[in-house]
């Protein structure tokens, strides 16, 4: 009787140890996204001062400083959060359905999916604007439904979809630089900014389907999120707990697919933002629960502090996809060694 109290105070204590760790975790993350967003509506051409900046969103107009805030600072903030949130969401899901950090829309193609339409759509249609942006994330939709088909034998299976994907995003890839090959000068500086993931002309009438894709797919992949988890013990033992694999996968897919390729369609490609936010989210949290919240957070902090350094910490100004590529680079071939060291597979 001892012993069997004994083993459920521990029991016990593991859970409010892991619960106190999921709490802290999620605590710092939102102090991060909350720092990094004021820094980002402080700093710009000029320094503003939070009183000044309290006078300005509260309403007052103060000279030399309400366009600043209001026009580009503000815009700026709130698409690089709101697209961070819908990267660190869709990539997480991706991930965990999945069961392979690998697993990214990064790298497995439904990024370029929404790439190629656009650069399709700039350089061939000559199209710019919200036209732009509805024909990508069409696109990203389709890509991920091809992939989904292509890689569906008796069931998907991760490795498959992966593979799959990575054909995909290599035929894409090819696409995209031939377009650009053909692209008159005036197409092609458009097309290569929009490629390089930018908050540089960020509106803040751009956040409105960014929020609305948050609302109604992020709270799909929510209601999903124990069947979710239910994946990660392997198909068989999900569906003897009870969970409609088939329906769940397909269900997260959508919604995934519908965050991404909205935010795609808004800031274009932020490489590797996807990727990044579910691995470093599974390592903060170390299996305590659900990555999905916490992941989207990771995404939000990761492309605001991306997009600081990338303007006012580097030696010239970069858009904010150009350094998420460069910290997800190394990263990705990080994991492929320890995967191939650790004796794990696509």
């Amino acid at each position: 009787m001892t012993a069997t109290t004994a083993s459920m105070s521990s029991m016990l204590e593991g859970r409010r140890n892991r619960a106190r760790r999921r709490q802290m975790v999620m605590t710092i993350l939102l102090a991060m996204i909350a720092a990094l967003f004021l820094l980002t509506l402080m700093l710009g051409q000029s320094f503003t001062p939070p009183a000044e900046l309290a006078r300005v969103l509260i309403g007052e107009d103060v000279p030399g400083v309400s366009f600043s805030v209001w026009q580009l600072r503000l815009p700026r903030a709130v698409l690089g959060m709101l697209t961070g949130l819908c990267f660190g969401f869709g990539g997480a899901a991706f991930q965990v359905m999945l069961r392979n950090p690998l697993a990214s829309p990064d790298i497995i193609g439904i990024n370029l999916g929404a790439s190629a339409a656009a650069v399709f759509a700039i350089v061939v249609l000559q199209w710019n604007g919200p036209l732009v942006s509805v024909l990508a994330v069409l696109a990203g939709i389709a890509v991920a439904l091809a992939i989904y088909g292509l890689s569906f034998r008796n069931g998907v299976a991760g490795s498959r979809i992966i593979l799959v994907g990575i054909g995909v995003a290599a035929m894409l890839e090819s696409f995209i630089a031939y377009t650009l090959t053909q692209a008159p000068s005036w197409n092609l500086q458009e097309a290569i900014r929009w490629l390089s993931g930018s908050l540089n002309s960020a509106q803040l009438s751009q956040a409105v389907p960014v929020l609305v894709a948050l609302v109604v797919f992020g709270g799909l992949l929510l209601s999903r999120s124990r069947d979710l988890d239910t994946l990660t013990l392997g198909d068989d033992t999900a569906a003897g707990l009870g969970t409609d694999v088939a329906q769940t996968r397909i269900i997260v897919m959508v919604a995934a697919v519908g965050l991404i390729s909205v935010a795609t369609a808004i800031v274009g490609p932020v490489s590797f933002a996807a990727f990044l936010s579910g691995s470093i989210a599974a390592r903060l949290l170390a299996g305590n629960g659900s990555v999905l919240v916490p992941a989207a957070l990771v995404g939000a902090a990761l492309v605001l502090l991306s997009d600081y350094v990338g303007q006012f910490l580097l030696p010239s100004r970069y858009p904010v996809g150009v350094v998420t590529g460069a910290l997800g680079a190394p990263y990705l071939i990080f994991l492929i060694v320890r995967l191939n060291r650790t004796g794990g597979s696509l």
